[in-house]
């Protein structure tokens, strides 16, 4: 008590004063809530069925779980440290600052790392592949299994395909394929991935990063599928999936341990 009144009788007349205990509270408070967004909301997300009939809605908040439970942990820390060393406010946010900076140095080592393998790759696309003959921004590379993908530059951003995808597919499902990679560079799902991935670069040890990822890799999936089903039925759609195979699940090699996104995948095609 002594000590309470002895830190009161030092603050300037006029400066609001927050009661210890009401530093304590929101601490709680914002531990919990960072503890919900952090495991028990993104488990409970990641069995929910809605995302597959509304995937923009499941990314958006994907996107604001990942950027609320930052926050929360980060105010969560300092009002933290703040309650155990009021007389030390700067000392005692140390903690917090650090978290923060740790977050967005990972992000951005991430965003440099991807860049930089971007560049090389398309370096290597100009040396070991050849225009596509009829389709702007295609690239054709002489391999016999089946592989689609999306590089995405800005306006250098290309497709790849390669000769063994071009024999075995017909028409239909060969405009599907590519209508479903031009979405991921047009609609910049490469920036969505971005965001999680480097969540899980800065938390390795956690699951549910890994998670997240998993299920924002999905529903970016569905949405290309989408972009491409205006184009072709259902059913050429998912044909070209089956013949691309994993080729065109970007990171389904990462997918968590009992994900059932990627057949959601095509159940959501066959109604």
């Amino acid at each position: 008590m002594w000590r309470e009144v002895a830190a009161a009788s030092q603050v300037p007349p006029g400066s609001l004063v927050i009661p210890h205990g009401v530093v304590v509270a929101t601490a709680v408070v914002l531990g919990a809530v960072a503890v919900a967004l952090a495991w028990t909301i993104p488990v409970a997300l990641s069995k929910a069925v809605w995302p597959t009939r509304a995937p923009v809605m499941a990314l958006l908040l994907w996107q604001a779980i990942g950027l609320a439970g930052g926050l929360s942990m980060i105010a969560a820390l300092a009002l933290a440290g703040l309650s155990a060393a009021p007389q030390h406010p700067l000392l005692a946010v140390v903690p917090a600052a650090a978290f923060a900076v740790y977050l967005l140095a990972h992000l951005a080592v991430t965003t440099a790392q991807v860049t930089r393998q971007r560049h090389r790759h398309l370096v290597l696309l100009e040396m070991l592949t050849e225009p596509h003959p009829t389709r702007a921004r295609t690239r054709v590379i002489d391999d016999t299994v089946p592989v689609a993908y999306c590089l995405p530059n800005g306006a250098g951003s290309v497709t790849v395909l390669s000769q063994g995808l071009l024999d075995r597919l017909d028409p239909d499902e060969l405009v599907a394929v590519i209508a479903h990679e031009r979405a991921h560079v047009e609609q910049r799902h490469d920036l969505l991935l971005l965001a999680f991935r480097a969540w899980r670069s800065a938390l390795p040890w956690f699951p549910i990063a890994a998670r997240a990822e998993a299920e924002v890799t999905a529903l970016v999936e569905m949405l290309a599928d989408d972009h491409a089903r205006r184009e072709v039925r259902d059913e050429v759609l998912a044909r070209a999936i089956l013949h691309v195979g994993a080729s065109a699940l970007p990171g389904a090699d990462r997918m968590v341990a009992g994900s059932t996104r990627v057949s959601d995948r095509f159940r959501r095609l066959e109604g």
